[in-house]
This record gives structure tokens, sequence and C-alpha cells, in this order.
């Protein structure tokens, strides 16, 4: 494998605006392939809008959704990637033949679909059914996958994904600012973002605390250092429906070390060089390798029912005015 320049995005979407959506992506795609990134990497339903979908019904959801690969979105996607010469991930809402809604994200080249992954535990509307299965492939010679957002919280995921080969995980979300049992979490105020240009340290000290980074902080690096992968986040930043997003979209190296982020207030990209020499340098890889998994099988395939809480999904934004 030759080093691969991975950009990862973070900009303000627009609800259901599936159009200006695109025209960023394709602008911030521009600005990678300027700067020579290979790869591109947007958030969860970049192109569709996200938080907004809790409150729209079936049809609604219908209207919004697309056929995967066949409908404009990915087709406006792999035009982005034949003019800019980039691969280039984004999400969206899709239907199947029979009007079956999932939210998938998807990597496209030049020359159309690359891969798609349906996030494995959707929750923002009721309509959505989950993914059943997990997603590898390659981009110039590395071995890729997707999680969405949530399935990242569920580490066996992480785990899987990994051992089905992934040296890089691409790891999609809307996320941070939300309430949570944890402490310090919850929504930051919009007026902060109102008033970014004139107070942006009261701004940054909320997407940066505990209500944003630093909730990241204490788990996100974990992921690629038990695993021994290069770990690539991408968040919006700006309003998402009612709700703020802080960004800090980010690239991780195996070692669990940030090497570079979004820090801006607005739209912007990171981008960074990953370098094939540390996915066994890390110490992920030699853990892999020390695995027994004779003592854990059972355990970890016994029966379980899955349950799914979001809390914030039944809390009452208006409290974050």
């Amino acid at each position: 494998m030759e080093p691969l320049r991975i950009a990862t995005a973070q900009f303000e979407h627009r609800n259901g605006d599936k159009a200006y959506n695109l025209s960023i992506i394709r602008q911030l795609a521009a600005q990678a392939a300027q700067q020579g990134a290979d790869v591109i990497a947007f958030h969860e339903c970049s192109i569709t809008g996200y938080t907004h979908a809790r409150h729209l019904s079936r049809e609604q959801m219908l209207e919004l959704a697309e056929p995967v690969p066949d409908g404009d979105s990915v087709r406006a996607l792999t035009e982005i990637a034949r003019e800019h010469q980039i691969v280039v991930l984004a999400g969206l809402f899709e239907k199947d033949d029979q009007n079956r809604l999932y939210k998938p994200y998807v990597c496209v080249d030049e020359n159309g679909l690359v891969a798609k992954y349906r996030k494995l535990h959707p929750f923002i509307n009721p309509h959505l059914l989950p993914g059943d299965q997990y997603v590898v492939f390659e981009i110039k010679g590395w071995k890729c996958g997707i999680l969405i957002c949530y399935d990242n919280n569920i580490i066996e995921n992480v785990r899987a994904t990994t051992l089905l080969g992934a040296d890089i995980i691409f790891m999609p979300h809307v996320t941070m600012g939300t309430p949570s049992t944890r402490p310090g979490a919850g929504f930051v105020d919009p007026a902060l973002w109102e008033n970014r240009e004139q107070d942006p340290t009261s701004l940054r000290l909320e997407f940066d605390g505990m209500k944003g980074r630093s909730w990241l902080m204490k788990w996100l690096p974990a992921r690629a250092y038990d695993n021994g992968i290069y770990v690539v986040f991408s968040n919006p930043i700006g309003m998402d429906d009612d709700q703020l997003k802080n960004g800090c979209s980010m690239i991780i190296d195996p070692f669990g070390d940030v090497l570079a982020e979004c820090r801006t207030l607005g739209n912007d990209l990171a981008m960074a060089l990953c370098t094939p020499e540390k996915l066994t340098r890390a110490g992920g890889y030699r853990y892999k390798l020390a695995r027994r998994p004779e003592l854990y099988r059972d355990i970890i395939g016994q029966e379980h029912q899955s349950e799914q809480k979001v809390v914030w999904l039944n809390t009452e934004t208006d409290s974050a005015s």
C-alpha cells in the first residue's frame, strides 16, 4: 500500500436541501483535491440533513430518500469524484424497490459506487430499518470499513470490522451537544452560534467542553488505539434542525493520536497522510495477534435482546434556547 492522503470535512447542512448540501460537498471536495487529497469524507446524512427527520412521516421520508446507487445524489457524487479525481464518502436516506427505508453511507469514485453501508443502529425516525452486515472495501489498496455514529458506541462493531480486515474505519457522525445521563452533557445554546463572530470564546468553551470535544476524546482515540486502525471522524458544525453541533472532524492514527482536526467555527476540512507502517507498529496490531477467542467466543456470542434508548429524543430541545 502507498500512503493515502485523506480529508475529513465539516459543514452546516440545510434540512432536506440536497442541492445546497451537494454544492457544499462539491466545493469542499474541490478544495481537498487541490490540496492533494485522495479521499474526502463527510458526515452522516450530509446530503439530506439529519435531525429534522425525527419529525417526518413515512411518506415524507420516502419523498426525501433515494435509491442507491441509481438515485440523483449518488450520480452527483460520482460527477464530483470524476471532476476532481477524488474518492468521496457521504450519507443520505435510502429507499429500496419495496419502499423500505434505510440510512446508508456511500463511497463513490469516478466510476460510481464503490461501497454502501447501512447504519446498524438507526433511531432518528421510526420508519428506518437497521442494516444487517458489515462492509469492507478497498480504496487504492487500503481496506476500509464504515460505521455510522451510534454503531461506534457498540465496541463489538469496531472490532468486527477490524477483524474483517479494515485498516481505516470511516466514522461519520451527527453528534455532541445533546443531553445524556453522563455529567456535563447537554444542548449548546444556538444563540452562541449566532454570536460566534463577536464572541467565539464562549462558543468554543461549550464546543470543547464536556458537551462536545472533551466527551469525544474519552472514547474515539481508544477505538483507533485498541484496534490498531486509522479512524476518520466526520461531524457537522452549526445548526442541525434545532440542535447545535460542534464539528471537530478529525483523523486519528493507530496510536490514538489526532493527526488533523477541523478547528474553525464554520465549513472546513482537515487532511492527514495515512502511512501503512503504523498499522503494524501500533500496539493494537500486537494485541489482535494475542487474542484468545476460545475464552470468550461463547460469552460474546450468547443470546441477547438488543435494546436501544436515546435520551435526547424524549427531551424538549426548546430548553436549549
